[in-house]
């Protein structure tokens, strides 16, 4: 072989190392710089599902269930503080309902009222007249008739259906004889009693001349009075069981 052949095989040889390839080659794919980075990108992606999935949902579902938890208990803890302020305010509800219901029971009349009926009677009558003038028209209580000796349970509707079974009344007859001004200003001081009276049956008739007297003329004037009462708790119960007609 010739120097000059020489120097041929020494570039022929040259030629096929700088166009042999220089990355590994595997089940046939040649692992250049481009694949290798999709590979590795598709690796971090991949890497980054399986931390999702195996790391980061499990530790949101338990966020929301300890959330869900936590509402929940706030939710129940509002409820008893509601509760609490609801019966607060009922109690109070009822103290004043208590209270209420003693002042309209000082309304009525009762037992003790009804004994000194008369005498705040007479002496309402008697208060209309002036002890200065002579030979005047005095008001008297003329007549004081109780209809029954013991208060009747209300069952005749006389004040409203509602009514029936939940009062008692009693009624006196009652006369009076003065002067229109007398007699009129009696009926006003009733009225005024501290137990709640009834006017019934209002009647008045002019008494004749009598050229002795002064003044104005007399009359005599009728009515029934009726002291209405709350039932006792016994005679509430009687009433309930009494079956209605």
């Amino acid at each position: 072989m010739t120097l000059s052949d020489d120097l041929n095989f020494a570039e022929q040889a040259g030629e096929l190392d700088s166009g042999a390839p220089g990355y590994p080659i595997v089940f046939g794919i040649t692992f250049t710089p481009k694949i290798i980075g999709i590979l590795v990108g598709v690796l971090g992606i991949a890497g980054t599902l399986f931390m999702v999935v195996n790391l980061v949902m499990p530790a949101w579902e338990n966020y929301q269930q300890q959330q869900a938890k936590s509402n929940e208990l706030q939710g129940q803890l509002d409820q008893k503080r509601a509760t609490i302020k609801q019966a607060a305010k009922v109690k109070e509800e009822l103290d004043q309902a208590k209270q209420q219901r003693i002042q309209v029971l000082g309304l009525f009349a009762n037992e003790k009222t009804l004994d000194t009926l008369l005498l705040d009677l007479n002496r309402l009558v008697e208060s209309g007249n002036s002890p200065t003038t002579f030979n005047a028209v005095k008001a008297k209580l003329q007549k004081f008739v109780p209809v029954s000796q013991q208060p009747e349970i209300i069952t005749d509707s006389s004040f409203g259906a509602l009514v029936n079974g939940q009062l008692k009344r009693s009624n006196v007859n009652l006369e009076i004889v003065g002067s229109y001004e007398q007699t009129q200003s009696i009926i006003r001081n009733i009225e005024r009693l501290q137990p709640l009276l009834i006017v019934k049956d209002y009647q008045s008739t002019l008494a004749p001349p009598d050229p002795r007297r002064i003044g104005p003329a007399q009359i005599t004037t009728s009515f029934q009075l009726q002291a209405l009462m709350p039932l006792t708790p016994e005679e509430a119960a009687a009433a309930k069981a009494v079956p209605k007609k």
